[in-house]
């Protein structure tokens, strides 16, 4: 079966994308720009470097911005799938989030194709050790809770930066996934890339009201 894969560049859907791979052939990768940090459907934080990422995939990539709203958003993500021609599924990244899963699902529906969540209901520790044992290099782009400072954005995702982070998601109740918003990633390298992202210009936001913030990757490079 061909599918188009919902991507943002973060670790879930390229996870997804990862497994989609293994089962079906992929068309194409599916990116939506929304205007608004605020988004509730959609990954924000550098989300333009998917194109980049299809790049250093080898795999084509659709691309379309959305404006702000819930509706809108919606309304967006079917038209640009409903163009997509010859596919009998679309995959997202979905974790635990029913509210975008439901969403997709019922955009799948009104299609006529299939809506496949590879990682749905996934352990989450069993999850970060796979996207560790299998090579994928994570950084942190974006923090919105308690225990996550100003020093995780722009950190890789390793062995010990996980336990860090496991202990501060079981000390301030945040999710582990992510899923909630708590925090965003960004992928640069992995097996299923044919080259690596190079990042040679970034810039930190940080709102010390709200202890949240952005790394915003300003200049990249394939290598």
């Amino acid at each position: 079966m061909k599918v188009a894969v919902l991507f943002s560049g973060g670790k879930d859907s390229v996870m997804a994308l990862n497994k989609a791979l293994e089962k079906f052939e992929v068309k194409t990768l599916v990116s939506v720009f929304p205007k608004s940090p605020a988004s509730y459907m959609f990954h924000y934080p550098n989300v333009r470097i998917t194109e980049m990422q299809a790049e250093a995939m080898g795999i084509p990539i659709v691309t379309k911005v959305t404006e702000e709203g819930v509706e809108r958003e919606l309304e967006d993500l079917e038209s640009v799938l409903g163009s997509i021609t010859g596919i009998g599924g679309v995959v997202s990244g979905a974790l635990a989030s029913k509210y975008q899963r439901d969403r997709i699902d019922r955009i799948a529906g009104k299609l006529g194709i299939k809506s496949l969540a590879p990682l749905w209901g996934i352990d989450l520790e069993e999850y970060w050790n796979s996207i560790l044992e299998l090579g994928f290099k994570v950084i942190i782009t974006g923090v919105a809770c308690e225990g996550l400072g100003k020093g995780w954005l722009g950190r890789e995702i390793d062995r010990e930066s996980f336990e860090e982070l496991k202990k501060l998601s079981r000390k301030h109740k945040f999710h582990l996934g992510g899923e909630g918003g708590e925090f965003e990633t960004l992928v640069l390298d992995g097996p299923i890339f044919r080259k690596r992202i190079k990042i040679t210009e970034s810039e930190t936001e940080w709102d010390s009201k709200t202890q949240s913030g952005l790394f915003i990757v300003k200049r990249a490079r394939l290598a």
